[in-house]
């Protein structure tokens, strides 16, 4: 099973299920923790190869979206959750899309924090060079390439510096194994941005998201049960780079 931790609030029934993006950790969420469990039952999962999840059984030597899916699900039946809200960043909002999608009726509201969503010119861009990448740079050189590009401003740099910490703990080997899911990656999001959100759904952007921003803004557009909100002055980890803010927004959303 995958790495988790629970944290417990007595006079709550309702639960957050946090989901980190690519090469982050159940430490990702480290601003949000202290607010949250002030309101809510909280769990934090580590994906597989990420933070405490090493060597999950089944091994497989390559990785689907459902394989991804149904890991959170394992998790989520083995503590006898039936409904949640979800918290979700960067890659991470793609596997969220996969599992509304493959386990309707578990997720309440959702929470989308620098969201990928239709695969725009930038977007499919981006992903290309990241796979040309990966025939002549190292895992590790490549992360921290492409941290810049996402981030590139200098009140980006806690936001950046905490994510490549985390993203080195993967081996290249592991690495590789998540790359394989972008075989499946541009018709997740085309099967999801045409897919009718039954749930109420928070799209969090940070203003100077330039490579997802404007995919987010169509898609808040196009969904009727979701809204879209910018943090201003604010790059892609944008829990972490306002978390004041973002910790207010997704609160209040998630209290209705």
């Amino acid at each position: 099973m995958l790495n988790f931790k629970v944290i417990e609030n007595e006079q709550s029934t309702s639960w957050v299920v946090f989901i980190h993006g690519a090469g982050g950790s159940i430490q990702t969420w480290n601003y949000q923790v202290p607010e949250f469990g002030k309101f809510f039952n909280l769990l934090l999962i580590d994906l597989r190869d990420h933070g405490g999840s090493k060597s999950v059984l089944p091994d497989y030597e390559h990785y689907r979206f459902g394989i991804i899916s149904q890991d959170i699900k394992t998790v989520l039946d083995h503590l006898q959750i039936r409904r949640a809200h979800f918290v979700t960043l960067s890659f991470g909002s793609v596997l969220i899309q996969d599992f509304t999608m493959r386990f309707p009726g578990i997720a309440d509201r959702i929470v989308i924090a620098g969201g990928i969503f239709k695969g725009t010119l930038a977007i499919k861009l981006f992903v290309g060079l990241a796979r040309v990448f990966n025939h002549f740079l190292s895992y590790s050189t490549m992360y921290s390439l492409f941290s810049y590009l996402l981030m590139p401003r200098q009140r980006n740099q806690k936001a950046r510096r905490i994510y490549q910490f985390q993203a080195h703990k993967l081996s290249p080997e592991e690495y590789m194994k998540w790359i394989g899911l972008y075989g499946e990656f541009f018709r997740l999001l085309d099967q999801f941005y045409n897919y009718f959100l039954p749930q109420p759904t928070l799209v969090v952007m940070g203003g100077e998201d330039y490579i997802f921003g404007r995919s987010a803004r169509d898609f808040a557009a196009k969904q009727s049960n979701a809204q879209l909100e910018k943090l201003a002055d604010v790059g892609h980890i944008c829990n972490i780079e306002a978390p004041e803010r973002f910790n207010r927004l997704v609160i209040d959303f998630f209290k209705g």
